[in-house]
């Protein structure tokens, strides 16, 4: 087995509450820079800086995991995570199709939204608001993003907002989810527990949710043990299986 630190919730500045300096390429680059070598880029909705991640994790080293964090009916917030690109482009047109007849994005009031290359040149500016729910309720989302080949967890339970336990108070087991996030705001969760029964005793997630370099650099993230990172690898150490293994927290001293 290998050892491999991964973060599964990292957002480009694609999404317009991400920082400008959320390039595909500076993400990647720092990544590798501190030993991040599993990533997902996961922005609001859309996948259009994934291809560029996807470049610059060939180049550093990095496996980039093509990934969407999506708002559902419910206005809570999951992450689809699939092994390749082709799958998340389909899924991109599941999300579009329940999607439609949105305002523009109001890029005054949420940030704007662009898209760039591997080598951080401007493309174009997303004028569609990515910010949102789609029509697809959370039991939807999670069985054909899993039908397509997704790993699929909820975002952040620990928050009041944008949180499928906080919208629907429990997580039972008609939701397939492979596993649920907390956030930096509840990693002494990993040893209380007190949300476990609530959410069905799945395994934890620690993800740095980065919208900024910092944010991403110094927020928690998985430790691994892996025969290669692949993403049915990240399935099987989920559940434990066949001498995979992860552990969520922090295991990066950072100097940034």
């Amino acid at each position: 087995m290998k050892t491999f630190i991964a973060d599964f919730h990292v957002h480009t500045l694609l999404s317009p509450c991400a920082e400008i300096e959320m390039t595909p390429h500076h993400i990647v680059m720092r990544a590798a820079q501190y030993g991040i070598s599993i990533l997902a880029i996961t922005d609001h909705n859309s996948s259009a800086n994934v291809p560029a991640a996807l470049e610059a994790g060939r180049k550093y080293g990095v496996t980039v995991f093509p990934g969407m964090e999506v708002e559902c009916a419910e206005e809570a917030h999951l992450v689809v995570i699939f092994a390749t690109w082709e799958q998340l482009l389909n899924w991109q047109k599941v999300i579009d199709n329940s999607r439609i007849g949105l305002p523009p994005n109001n890029a005054e009031k949420f940030g704007k939204q662009f898209v760039v290359d591997a080598d951080d040149n401007f493309l174009y500016e997303e004028k569609k608001l990515l910010l949102g729910s789609c029509s697809l309720k959370a039991e939807d989302v999670i069985k054909q993003s899993k039908e397509m080949g997704a790993l699929v967890f909820a975002a952040h339970i620990d928050r009041p907002s944008y949180s499928l336990l906080g919208q629907l108070g429990f997580i039972g087991d008609d939701l397939q989810l492979d596993a649920v996030e907390i956030s930096r705001l509840a990693i002494a969760e990993l040893k209380e527990k007190k949300l476990k029964p609530l959410v069905g005793n799945r395994p934890y997630l620690t993800n740095s949710d980065g919208h900024t370099i910092v944010d991403f650099l110094q927020g928690p993230k998985n430790f691994l043990e892996l025969k290669e990172p692949s993403l049915e690898e990240v399935k099987l150490a989920l559940t434990g299986k066949k001498g995979r293994k992860f552990t969520p927290g922090y295991f990066i001293k950072y100097n940034c």
